[in-house]
């Protein structure tokens, strides 16, 4: 009984940590309004090794078409500006000696359909990881079977994962609608 309970508890960790990682992409995927997620991949090199970005400034939204990133050093600036430009972020930073601005232009029609092209690639890279949870459940169901446990009991927790299964691919269908959405919206 323990074994299959484990069986079923970790087949459910694993698709939850499906979902959590697709909300993590997609928060990296502008939207057309300000988001600090966006910088969360940069680093720089302070005194002599990478540093993430957050780690040496504060980065802040003031408006929805606005990004401020406040250096903790003034030496930093420079630094932080050429880390940005090297990115694959797009967005060209305004240094004016003390903050750096990144005016968030706004997105075209064809940037659009590229970013909820890239936010569908990552939700069925999601879907991917639910179902080879399931399929290593099913496994290991089977082995139990195999290995004195009823059979009834098999079949029920293969039920059971599959209730997960499809819940799990629902919650990533609704997160990336609400992606769509959000980068859709004008």
């Amino acid at each position: 009984m323990s074994t299959i309970k484990k069986i079923e508890e970790l087949a459910e960790e694993k698709m939850l940590h499906a979902l959590t990682y697709l909300g993590e992409s997609l928060s990296h995927i502008r939207a057309g309004k300000a988001n600090v997620h966006i910088l969360d991949g940069i680093k720089v090199d302070y005194y002599g090794s990478k540093m993430p970005l957050s780690g040496v400034a504060t980065i802040a939204t003031p408006d929805a078409k606005t990004i401020t990133i406040l250096a903790w050093e003034k030496s930093m600036i420079k630094t932080i500006e050429k880390a940005i430009q090297d990115s694959d972020v797009g967005i060209t930073p305004e240094n004016n000696g003390e903050i750096i601005r990144l005016g968030i232009p706004p997105l075209t029609e064809e940037r659009r359909k590229q970013l909820v092209k890239q936010s569908r690639a990552e939700a069925e890279s999601a879907k991917v990881g639910v179902r080879n949870a399931r399929r290593d459940a099913n496994e290991s169901i089977k082995k139990a079977v195999k290995e004195g446990v009823s059979e009834d009991e098999g079949k029920e927790t293969e039920g059971a994962i599959q209730k997960l299964h499809d819940k799990y691919l629902k919650k990533i269908d609704e997160t990336l609608a609400a992606k769509e959405k959000e980068i859709m919206t004008v």
